[in-house]
């Protein structure tokens, strides 16, 4: 996801900086969607340059902050256009796989326990869904308008928030029931 991000941002935006991928990556909130930490842009940049996807234009010197510019070449558009290919083929649907293995063994936790854990689950997606809902209506505010993917991307994240929260719900239902019969 890493490498595709980086491609991305420097073909569409032409030579930036290491920070300036940062900068823009952190604006769209890509850590909570494409999962993709600082550390790991800098690694891609590295690899794709021994690999000849990104060059290295120039080496700015601002005071004591030196920053390496980068740009896309022909090996690293095609290899782009291979990783957006691919990313429209691959099945995109994920589980929440640490979630189902505790309701699996469920049983080995007190049930005040689970709900305080659920809970706490539930006011993080709530955070996360809000602070989602904020960046569009700043993106909105800033740009007028966004391309019609983009307002997909983000309904696709709100239907996967709400869904997430109705899920949560039902559990927490679930052991409440089971608590009264007790």
């Amino acid at each position: 996801m890493t490498r595709a991000m980086v491609l991305g941002l420097l073909k569409k935006y032409g030579s930036m900086s290491g920070y300036e991928i940062q900068q823009m990556m952190e604006s769209a909130q890509t850590d909570q969607w494409a999962y993709v930490k600082p550390a790991s842009i800098y690694h891609a940049l590295k690899k794709l340059q021994a690999e000849g996807k990104v060059v290295l234009e120039k080496v700015e010197q601002t005071g004591l902050r030196t920053s390496s510019i980068f740009n896309i070449t022909e090996e690293g558009k095609q290899e782009l256009h291979q990783l957006l290919v691919q990313s429209l083929a691959d099945s995109s649907v994920v589980f929440p796989a640490t979630l189902y293995t505790a309701l699996t063994f469920l049983e080995n936790l007190d049930d005040d326990e689970a709900i305080t854990a659920l809970e706490e689950q539930k006011k993080q997606v709530t955070e996360l869904y809000h602070r989602m809902k904020l960046s569009l209506e700043i993106k909105t505010e800033a740009l007028g308008s966004l391309p019609a993917t983009v307002e997909l991307i983000f309904q696709n994240m709100f239907d996967q928030y709400e869904l997430q929260l109705k899920y949560i719900d039902n559990i927490l239902q679930v052991i409440r029931e089971r608590n009264e019969k007790k």
